[in-house]
């Protein structure tokens, strides 16, 4: 099976977003890079960092995207790498955090709301569809009245940071499984943790 699945880690640019839970999914990038040993570079036609590899030998293609633009914009660079590696829809999925989930859960679907993610709806729009693969990194709701888009553009706690490269080896893993073998069976295992 040679067919190449697009993988994209939603964050913001520079060091200052680095460490946030918005930045999540980009950080489950760098695991997935990590596992395989590559590095990301930057792609020019598509304002985006690409990492090409493969799960293991003979396995699937796999193109791990970190667009380079703040998150409410990350659709142009998504749908120019779609379009450069002429890949399917059916073979995106979106690593994004998640205020509706508990921090150090993953839940994975296709399509649905944006739930008033903004690096989502940007994708939906460019994409003109709804109907990709998300993995939904869990990182908690804010406390009491804190606005939400304050609450994600914060570090994690210290607990929490103890507790996130386990998290993010989860959502690397749920990634592989999907890829490995789709969406329900990969949903029946990681949603049964």
């Amino acid at each position: 099976m040679t067919e190449r699945w697009i993988v994209v880690g939603l964050g913001n640019p520079g060091p200052q977003y680095e460490r946030t839970r918005h930045n999540v999914g980009q950080m489950v990038l760098d695991e997935l890079a990590q596992r395989t040993g590559e590095r990301f570079s930057a792609h020019r036609q598509s304002r985006a960092q690409l990492a090409e590899t493969r799960l293991r030998p003979g396995g699937p293609r796999l193109v791990l995207v970190k667009p380079l633009t703040y998150m409410n914009v990350s659709g142009g660079p998504v749908s120019s790498v779609m379009k450069f590696f002429g890949a399917d829809l059916d073979r995106l999925i979106v690593v994004h955090d998640e205020v509706d989930i508990d921090f150090d859960t993953v839940k994975l679907k296709r399509g649905g709301g944006e739930g008033g993610h903004n690096g989502l709806r940007d994708i939906t729009k460019a994409m003109g569809s709804k109907d990709y693969l998300r993995v939904r990194v869990g990182v908690g709701r804010p406390p009491g009245r804190m606005d939400t888009a304050d609450f994600v553009l914060r570090p994690f706690s210290s607990s929490e940071a103890s507790a996130l490269p386990l998290l993010l080896d989860n959502a690397a893993d749920a990634v592989e499984k999907i890829i490995d073998h789709g969406l329900v069976a990969a949903q029946n295992s990681v949603h049964a943790r």
